[in-house]
């Protein structure tokens, strides 16, 4: 499912009407922060996951 547009422009009208023009900008940047950490946590856990595979595999060895 893609968004066109038409959709990305209605959204983004409904936001500054919801938001106002002076949050939205706040809104944006802490969007942006919480989608960083987000990537961070799962690099972070998919690392660990990683360590746990190869210390299990030499444990059976």
């Amino acid at each position: 499912m893609r968004l066109g547009r038409t959709e990305i422009l209605l959204l983004l009208f409904l936001a500054l009407i919801f938001f106002g023009g002076g949050k939205l900008g706040n809104v944006g940047k802490s969007l942006g922060k919480s989608i960083k950490e987000f990537k961070e946590e799962i690099k972070d856990d998919s690392k660990e996951t990683v360590k746990k595979a190869e210390s299990d595999d030499k444990e059976k060895a």
